[in-house]
């Protein structure tokens, strides 16, 4: 069930109104433009901020008009990461030549009226989560150069219309769950008339595709054999599909094939179904859209009636002699009681008394720094902690830095996700004074620590694969599935914790430092809203630290399957060594720690893919956390019928994966 936003009524309300008074583009594309925006639920990224401020559509982002201004020739949001479904309306678009829409989380199928855009050149939506069959309608984009459906989950046969498409240059169909032959054949008959031998050219589906230079079939549930007429296409082009072709290079396991034909009718139906009903709940009456806009226009005046009021107290307040209480950095010793003790009435309070015991008198430390000191112990029921201690004495303890340490208590009892490290409890007493939080505690040790001291034998490829996933999905949970969205200060190896069976846990001990920092500016900290947002202070900083996460994401995903520190003196940065292999896909094999066997083609594939999208210099182009970790998710196969079809080794190494 959708309900309209506040955020959704206030741009119903103004992009009605410029939508009317925009006379430019032809008011047929205006009405698809407010349907492609209208199927957009999520925008994390504001990338149609200004659809709702400017007045002429032609200004807008993402989209170019003709020279005459009175027509849409480009709609273009690469990157952007928008979540939806993609209106049929597009194809009202009549004289739009790009529509680009790759790297986002589009859904549902792709609209058949996409093939109504005759003057459409490139076609571009790749690396979404579009299901259901390629439209037979596609075949009628006379003009186009450049399809890429490539990295979606879309099912059935490749339409044999395709091969309409004479001016076709570049095609991409590959990681989907396409199934069936390549459509294409090319035979020539000789009959006889009248005592001549005439020869006749018989050519079909894609071999009519005299002038495509580029195509990519591979990691579908393709079958039969590759058309002749492929055959100058690079043999990776076919791989990972289930062909008869002997000379078909890394075929699907028969097991897969079989049972991805049989779940893909079910999984059609039910996604397909789900997102008809979506879009049938977006149609709403004309009552109720009339009703909405007034209610938003009545909730804005309100809303800046409420503002004016607010403004006008607080500047007569502004001309009264009080004394502002932060006008000096009292500390705790000036305040006996807590800052608020219901932030923490439902989080388990330990003693130091239980953590000394249980941490051995605090002998055991396993990482420090200048404002704190980590401990590992074990309490008395069994269970394995690691106990931060901050390394802050009562006098430089400010009330800001109490309502610092309380928030963050809270908000980290609310994290609870399979690949973070859960919050137990905290510590908290004044005589002596002490601040300690407690953190359940991955026995196995650090990924650094396997990686570049332990034994790598224990580190397979399958293990890497399955690490790299876990860190994917726990940075997709603190990144958009908390709110306000958690990140972590330092994101390498190190912050890693490896359960006894190899299962990543995401920690961030370093946290403290940034911190301790912000209290050498209180006041400043707490009157710029970090309280209130989990000391991510605003929008753009939440915007800069979650894209920097992004690529330390990266960074450690070569570090992973390379084996190389980050840093060395020797090698240098680790990402400008990977750069000259990562622009060439034929070097990809070079990243690959050398120790490392049963290296699959397609898994170094897809993580290098994700490894470049992750370290682009332009933060804004990195994809989103729900991207990278789907395309890992759905580039990779870690199931035991995948793993053992592999090799022989497989079943001794999955069983000590286990």
């Amino acid at each position: 069930m959708r309900f309209p936003t506040f955020l959704h009524l206030l741009l119903a309300t103004q992009m009605g109104y410029l939508f009317l008074e925009t006379l430019s583009v032809q008011e047929e594309e205006v009405s698809a433009l407010k349907a492609f925006v209208g199927a957009i639920s999520e925008d994390p990224l504001a990338k149609l901020s200004d659809w709702s401020t400017g007045t002429d559509p032609c200004g807008w982002y993402g989209i170019k008009c003709s020279d005459s201004k009175n027509h849409v020739i480009s709609l273009n949001f690469a990157n952007s990461s928008l979540k939806g479904f993609l209106a049929p309306e597009l194809g009202s678009l009549n004289s739009l030549q790009e529509l680009i829409l790759n790297n986002n989380l589009f859904y549902g199928a792709i609209p058949k009226q996409i093939g109504m855009l005759k003057n459409l050149r490139v076609l571009d939506l790749s690396v979404n989560r579009l299901l259901g069959p390629i439209p037979s309608e596609i075949g009628d984009l006379s003009n186009i150069t450049t399809l890429n459906l490539h990295f979606n989950g879309l099912t059935g046969a490749i339409p044999i219309e395709l091969g309409n498409l004479v001016n076709l240059a570049a095609l991409y169909l590959d990681r989907n769950k396409l199934s069936g032959p390549i459509p294409g054949s090319k035979s020539s008959n000789s009959s006889t008339v009248h005592g001549m031998l005439i020869y006749e050219s018989n050519t079909t589906g894609i071999c009519q595709l005299t002038k495509l230079k580029v195509a990519d079939f591979s990691y579908n549930f393709l079958l039969g054999k590759v058309p002749t007429c492929l055959e100058y296409l690079p043999r990776t082009s076919f791989q990972g599909n289930c062909f008869q072709d002997k000379d078909s290079i890394y075929h699907r396991s028969s097991q897969q094939c079989i049972s991805a034909k049989n779940q893909e009718t079910a999984e059609e139906t039910y996604e397909l179904s789900s997102v008809k009903i979506n879009h049938q709940n977006l149609k709403e009456p004309v009552w109720l859209l009339i009703l909405e806009v007034f209610t938003g226009a009545a909730f804005v005046i309100f809303f800046i009636t409420c503002i004016v009021r607010a403004a006008k107290r607080c500047k007569s307040k502004s001309k009264s002699n009080v004394v502002i209480p932060w006008k000096r950095t009292p500390t705790i010793k000036d305040h006996k009681i807590s800052i608020d003790d219901g932030l923490l009435k439902t989080m388990l309070r330990f003693s130091r008394q239980e953590l000394e015991v249980a941490c051995e008198d605090f002998s055991n430390i396993i990482g420090s720094s200048p404002d704190s000191k980590v401990y590992k112990g074990t309490l008395k029921d069994g269970p394995e902690i690691a106990v931060i201690s901050l390394a802050v004495s009562v006098s430089h303890w400010p009330i800001c830095l109490e309502l610092c340490f309380q928030k963050e208590v809270a908000n980290l009892s609310r994290l609870n996700h399979e690949n973070t490290s859960k919050l137990l409890g905290y510590c908290k007493e004044n005589e002596p004074f002490l601040r300690m939080l407690v953190f359940e505690y991955a026995s196995n040790g650090t990924l650094y620590e396997h990686l570049h001291y332990g034994d790598t034998g224990h580190l397979s490829w399958l293990r890497r694969l399955k690490i790299a996933i876990g860190v994917a999905r726990g940075l997709r949970y603190l990144h958009t599935e908390v709110q306000p969205p958690f990140t972590i200060s330092e994101l390498n190896s190190n912050a890693v914790y490896l359960t006894e069976d190899f299962s990543p846990k995401l920690v961030d001990f370093e946290r403290w430092t940034t911190i301790v920092s912000k209290s050498d500016n209180g006041l400043s900290y707490l009157s710029n809203g970090g309280l209130n947002n989990g000391f991510l202070e605003n929008s753009e900083a939440r915007k800069m630290y979650v894209q920097g996460n992004t690529y330390d994401l990266g960074v450690l995903l070569l570090e992973l399957i390379s084996g190389r520190p980050p840093h060395c003196k020797e090698r240098g940065c680790i990402v400008n060594w990977a750069m000259e292999y990562l622009q060439h896909p034929d070097k990809l094999s070079m990243l690959v720690d050398p120790e490392l066997k049963n290296v699959k083609p397609g898994d170094l594939s897809v993580l290098c893919s994700v490894i470049s999208l992750c370290i682009d210099p332009e933060p804004s182009k990195r994809p989103s956390m729900q991207i990278l970790c789907a395309m890992l998710e759905d580039g990779i196969d870690i199931s035991v019928g995948a793993v053992l079809s592999e090799s022989s080794l497989a079943w001794a190494e999955l069983a000590l994966s286990v």
